[in-house]
């Protein structure tokens, strides 16, 4: 096992449990309740994680799926959930989304001179850093929350780069991906931070459930490496069949489309719809940012119904020249003795094609 795998493997879990363990921290001193420390126990998943992926994977990556983004997602996702649905008793005595860190010179002298004597320089350095937290325990819950769901996209995108890849991807596949995950990570903290800010929304604690409920959802889109790889396929009977070859050859545009009608801006459109619709709240982003989610799902269709026009001119011309396709990566066969299913997909597919083509491929045949 190379160093830099292993390496790589464990600073990134160890970044991963250390935010989440700072997400329990806030949710204990939110709730004033001890109890909710219990959530740290959700890390044990990752340890265990770890452990096997070392023993079996040799730190690398597992192909078209990453359990560490996956239980880090199950580790913190709790915590945010906690921290928006008690938002409503959390207050800013300052402006709002003030940061206030004022360490002030008398703490530092404070700690100074108490630390002063034969304790030295060590004691000095608790004490100021006893003076730093505290101080940061004064800052408004809501810019704590806020830090914590932005923290928590880059972190995703950070570590996933980070993380050791499998050897089913490439470095420029990965390349592709974080850029991706960046623009994901973007429209996914404008859509909680810009609709649970609405204080109508604040009110209703079903509304807010669904907001964050869509907002997990999107989430389940970064442990997948799916938009980046096309699945493999093999010229067998049933790969040749026209769903095969069409999921074949354009797995990773389909699931890009997929995950955009199905998982992000889908969702988001219907969320904002309702919003506007059914609750009656209107501002300028929110109308704003239901246009562009408007306007990315009919790009989406379009890029679907391109890819499907293709795809079917392209079976229709190896069709008469007696070829099926498979992969992109794999030359196209001659398919003098394709079967009966193959044959009447096909036809349905190419709607029927002329009658003398029609009388040409049975002779063939």
């Amino acid at each position: 096992m190379e160093l830099m795998v292993l390496l790589n493997a464990l600073v990134t879990r160890l970044l991963f449990v250390l935010h989440s363990l700072i997400g329990v921290w806030r949710v204990t001193a939110v709730k004033k309740e001890p109890k909710y420390w219990l959530l740290a126990l959700l890390n044990l998943l990752l340890c265990l994680e770890t452990g096997l992926t070392l023993k079996f994977k040799q730190g690398r990556g597992y192909k078209w799926f990453s359990p560490a983004i996956f239980l880090y997602l199950i580790c913190i996702v709790p915590s945010l959930w906690l921290l928006e649905i008690h938002h409503g008793t959390q207050y800013c005595g300052n402006e709002p989304g003030a940061v206030q860190v004022n360490v002030s010179n008398q703490d530092f002298n404070q700690s100074r001179d108490s630390s002063h004597g034969s304790e030295g320089t060590d004691h000095h350095i608790i004490q100021t850093a006893k003076v730093f937290v505290n101080q940061l325990s004064t800052i408004c819950e809501t810019v704590w929350t806020l830090a914590l769901h932005q923290t928590f996209l880059l972190l995703l995108v950070v570590g996933r780069w980070l993380l050791p890849i499998g050897v089913e991807i490439t470095r420029d596949q990965l390349s592709q991906l974080l850029l991706m995950f960046v623009g994901t990570a973007a429209d996914i903290l404008e859509f909680a931070s810009e609709t649970l800010d609405i204080e109508d929304v604040r009110k209703n604690y079903a509304l807010i459930n669904a907001i964050l409920a869509v907002w997990t959802w999107s989430m389940l889109q970064f442990p997948l490496d799916l938009a980046v790889q096309h699945i493999g396929c093999k010229p067998t009977a049933s790969t040749r069949r026209i769903p095969s070859l069409l999921l074949c050859r354009y797995s990773a545009e389909l699931w890009n489309i997929g995950v955009s009608l199905f998982i992000q801006d889908g969702p988001f459109f219907i969320v904002r719809s309702i919003l506007m619709g059914h609750f009656r709240i209107f501002n300028q982003m929110l109308v704003f940012f239901t246009a562009k989610n408007i306007l990315v799902v009919t790009l989406q269709l379009y890029r679907l119904a391109v890819i499907t026009l293709d795809f079917r001119a392209t079976i229709l011309q190896k069709s008469r020249k007696g070829e099926v396709s498979c992969c992109p990566c794999e030359p196209y066969e001659a398919s003098t003795h394709a079967t009966t299913d193959q044959d009447t997909d096909m036809k349905e597919f190419v709607a029927f094609p002329p009658k003398e083509e029609s009388q040409a491929l049975s002779e063939d045949q």
